[in-house]
């Protein structure tokens, strides 16, 4: 099934896919089912309305607004990581996005103000939903804790990623974290999304293409090695690290401007849209 948040009448609601069309299911959101353990299949089947909405006329969320975390996985594909001048780490490099860093699909990703920023760069990326917790998962397990996957475009402003050894800062600009639109459980897609096509666009062009099995760290091996540090939570979500092609990397850079289209698309996922924007000052 493809989970959809919209805004309804100035509130989240939520929907299921049916091709163009959104079949309305009401008003209680994915953190709130996850978090009580609701079977999401039952969900859909014993609320499911009459009523339909074209896709094209929804004002998009997030599939989640506020995960309780939200853990991000830094040179997952080695030829970024080479492209980074980086040596292959044998541990995943890990930090944390923010959820008032979250956008839609169809929402302007914001190119920031601040002065010493040339630009934002795009991270096409597979996010993970957890659909349970715990600690000390074991690898064998892991992927019994996913309940569905998204799309993901980590937007990046290098220059402040890049002024202290933690990227935290140039990876939590409020407006860069592109995510959506639709939640796809994982019982449609292969295991571990293992050989799905990724690939980014920016105004058409492809900048960015991988097969996911290039990942070093499968889905099933982040959710092992995360919980042996942190009891992760249903609702908690791994945005699985992005392939070599990125802005910053080229020569000459090829950094997102005001105007510009960047999407991001995963085989039997989706799409993921967004128009980038200058940060509006007072």
């Amino acid at each position: 099934m493809r989970f959809v948040s919209f805004e309804r009448d100035a509130k989240p609601a939520l929907g299921i896919r049916e091709g163009d069309l959104v079949r309305v299911l009401g008003d209680e959101t994915l953190e709130s089912l996850l978090e009580r353990g609701i079977d999401l299949a039952e969900y859909a089947r014993t609320n499911s309305s009459e009523e339909t909405i074209s896709s094209s006329d929804l004002k998009f969320l997030p599939p989640l607004r506020r995960p309780p975390k939200i853990i991000c996985v830094g040179l997952n594909f080695a030829e970024h990581t080479s492209e980074s001048k980086y040596e292959q780490p044998s541990y995943p490099t890990l930090f944390f996005r923010v959820h008032t860093s979250l956008i839609a699909h169809e929402q302007p990703m914001v190119r920031p103000a601040v002065a010493d920023s040339e630009g934002l760069d795009f991270e096409g990326e597979i996010a993970v939903v957890l659909g349970k917790g715990g600690r000390h998962i074991a690898k064998e397990d892991a992927l019994s804790h996913v309940a569905g996957y998204s799309v993901f475009n980590d937007g990046s402003v290098r220059e402040y990623q890049f002024k202290t050894p933690q990227w935290t800062v140039g990876k939590n600009f409020d407006g860069t974290g592109a995510f959506g639109p639709d939640l796809v459980t994982a019982d449609e897609l292969p295991p571990g999304v293992k050989g799905l096509l990724l690939e980014t666009r920016l105004n058409g062009k492809v900048v960015q293409s991988a097969n996911t099995n290039e990942m070093v760290f499968d889905v099933e091996s982040l959710i092992s090695i995360i919980s042996e540090a942190v009891t992760l939570e249903a609702g908690d979500v791994i945005v699985s690290g992005t392939p070599s092609g990125i802005g910053w990397a080229r020569e000459p850079k090829l950094l997102m401007k005001a105007g510009d289209v960047c999407e991001v698309t995963v085989e039997k996922i989706g799409t993921l849209r967004n128009v980038i924007a200058d940060e509006a000052t007072a």
